[in-house]
């Protein structure tokens, strides 16, 4: 062996330390705090929108404010990005999860008074905290972990945050299961929903910035401590020329935009109270699965990381193909005008078991999919600061395409078409992912050079400090 051969060799064993995945700095702890976080925030406030008109027999307020969400969101959204860079995770966290709170509680009101004035208000402030802590979110899962585990972080936070969704659903089934024929969900429903949201508040104040968090490879994953307004504000108008931004835009815009139709069209309109819960358990549900299965496709396929990525774009695209085709058979049973009668778990047998299959495959094909598009933006760079724009970019695009969907659902757009265009937008997008994934991911996976340089700001540094 040479010199230069014994010099490599001792680098590479500098550059590989033995830090333990469970440290309070390390990506896996980090990524399951947020996880935790959006579990009771976000995870909670899936469960009362996909009861369908946030539990109410009347979908027009909660369409509004969604509306007002999404909206505020696309804003926020996009602008989050550089506010987590100025401010660090906690204050942006911190203040983002408090709006769930309001947004819950704003039901309580309409419950009472039957005025949409404070939901749609607290609508528009949950779109403004919802941009800072999908935001944040995104830069930490993206950012945090190698490039080689990207995918199995990913599903480590979907399965933990969609549990939320889970618990979510079994609160309004268990307050809700003696009344079949209710038309809104009680006081109780939306009283626990605020608690699940205040604890991940509170949890927020766990979260490190990224410059205290050193990956298991020994590389930080970042080596700016705070960014300034001037710098984000110039770099956030960068991403609208970016084009590696304007080939994630159609799979932004459509990926949030088909939860009106399945949860408002077919959770909604098909199903009774108490089994709209039940059915949201396993949406859910099923999206923990589907992130777990793409998570590992994309991570272990193959060597790869390119390779990796178009497998699973493929992947997802022919099951999407097929569960939508599903979707179709069923929406040509019944429309606006034509309303079949509810159906309920206990009562409806045979009958039950397809629309609820159908709504089940829904979530798995969802959890697949963005975890697909979170992968390819990963894919895009390492670093906290630049992941965390992109991240924010995709949420500020795929909420306006959200706000949207709401209004069409406002406007009583026919079922069938919805269903057609949301069909549409989720099958333009992969060719385009393809694409992306062709000019723009490496399989290159960084120096070792870097990763010591790294271990040895994590051996120097306070894991706590903020």
């Amino acid at each position: 062996m040479g010199f230069g051969d014994d010099h490599e060799s001792m680098q590479n064993s500098r550059s590989k330390p033995n830090l333990s995945k469970f440290r309070y700095n390390s990506p896996l702890v980090q990524v399951i705090l947020i996880g935790l976080v959006c579990f009771c925030c976000p995870g909670m406030f899936n469960a009362l929108s996909g009861m369908g008109g946030g539990g109410q027999v009347d979908h027009t307020a909660a369409n509004n404010a969604n509306t007002a969400l999404y909206t505020t969101f696309a804003v926020f959204g996009i602008l989050g990005g550089g506010i987590y860079n100025v401010l660090g995770p906690r204050l942006t966290l911190l203040a983002g999860c408090s709006t769930y709170v309001l947004y819950a509680g704003s039901f309580i009101n309409y419950n009472h008074h039957q005025s949409q004035t404070f939901v749609i208000v607290a609508g528009a402030l949950l779109g403004v905290g919802a941009g800072l802590l999908w935001a944040g979110q995104g830069a930490i899962m993206t950012s945090y972990p190698t490039s080689g585990r990207k995918g199995t972080y990913i599903s480590i936070f979907w399965s933990i945050f969609n549990m939320g969704g889970v618990i979510g659903g079994l609160i309004p089934f268990v307050l809700n299961y003696d009344r079949s024929a209710a038309a809104s969900v009680n006081d109780g429903t939306y009283i626990g929903f605020m608690c699940f949201m205040a604890v991940g508040a509170l949890l927020s104040l766990a979260i490190l910035p990224p410059s205290r968090v050193i990956r298991d490879d020994g590389t930080a994953c970042t080596h700016i401590k705070y960014s300034n307004v001037s710098t984000e504000l110039v770099e956030i108008l960068k991403l609208f020329l970016n084009w590696k931004m304007l080939l994630i835009v159609p799979a932004a815009w459509g990926s949030n935009f088909f939860y009106t139709y399945q949860f408002n069209n077919v959770n909604g309109e098909l199903f009774n109270l108490r089994t709209r819960g039940l059915n949201n358990v396993f949406y859910w549900g099923a999206q923990m699965l589907g992130s777990v299965g793409i998570g590992y496709l994309m991570d272990f396929s193959f060597q790869s990381r390119r390779k990796r990525g178009f497998l699973g774009i493929v992947i997802v695209g022919l099951l999407g193909t097929a569960i939508w085709g599903g979707g179709l058979a069923n929406q040509l049973r019944y429309s606006r005008d034509h309303v079949p009668e509810k159906l309920d778990f206990k009562d409806s047998g045979s009958a039950y078991a397809g629309p609820f299959l159908l709504y089940f495959s829904y979530g798995l094909l969802d959890a697949m999919f963005q975890s697909m598009v979170y992968w390819v933006i990963g894919g895009l760079a390492d670093d906290s600061e630049t992941l965390s724009r992109y991240s924010g970019f995709y949420k500020g695009v795929q909420s306006a395409g959200a706000a949207v969907a709401w209004q069409i659902d406002v406007h009583s757009v026919s079922y069938l078409h919805q269903l057609i265009i949301n069909w549409a937008l989720t099958t333009v997008s992969y060719p385009i992912l393809l694409l992306l994934v062709m000019l723009a991911v490496k399989d290159d996976d960084g120096s070792p050079e870097h990763a010591y340089e790294g271990y040895e700001r994590y051996r120097d540094a306070d894991p706590f400090q903020q």
